[in-house]
């Protein structure tokens, strides 16, 4: 019996640091690079990887770097947006799309790379048509959040 109360007195206290840790706001860390450009390109893959999907993700990295103003000096770099293993249409509906992203980021005074980025993304899409642009929104957000870069406004 004593047992049983101590642990669920230390459980109770478990729960109750986790919703402290919770409600701190933390500011999200400064930008560190000021982005320049970007390139997406597609490692070489069987499917071939859909070139709108290349396309649609390099225009809403580009449209963000564009909006994307710094107030303070930062060091510049091009992004090199590398897709591999692209998977579209699986699982028992089809509807099942995964990718994995390499990201680097050369700074423009040498092209050395100074920072690197993976991540993998994976999307629902139950139209294929809409398949693309799903994935190409989901990997944009990631780069946008990653380097801290603005989203643009939608078009109307």
């Amino acid at each position: 019996m004593l047992l049983s109360r101590s642990g669920a007195v230390s459980a109770l206290v478990g729960c109750l640091v986790l919703a402290a840790c919770s409600s701190w706001s933390v500011a999200p860390p400064p930008p560190a690079y000021d982005v320049r450009g970007a390139s997406v390109v597609a490692d070489e893959a069987l499917p071939p990887v859909s070139p709108a999907l290349v396309a649609a993700i390099n225009d809403r990295v580009n449209a963000a770097i564009a909006v994307t103003t710094r107030t303070a000096p930062l060091p510049q770099v091009a992004l090199t947006i590398r897709l591999s293993d692209v998977r579209r249409a699986r699982g028992f509906n089809r509807d099942r799309n995964s990718a994995k992203i390499n990201i680097d980021a050369a700074a423009l005074d040498g092209g050395a790379v100074v920072a690197m980025a993976s991540f993998e993304v994976r999307t629902v899409a139950p139209d294929p048509a809409t398949a693309d642009e799903l994935m190409a929104e989901d990997i944009a957000a990631r780069v946008r959040s990653i380097f801290s870069l603005n989203t643009p406004r939608l078009a109307n």
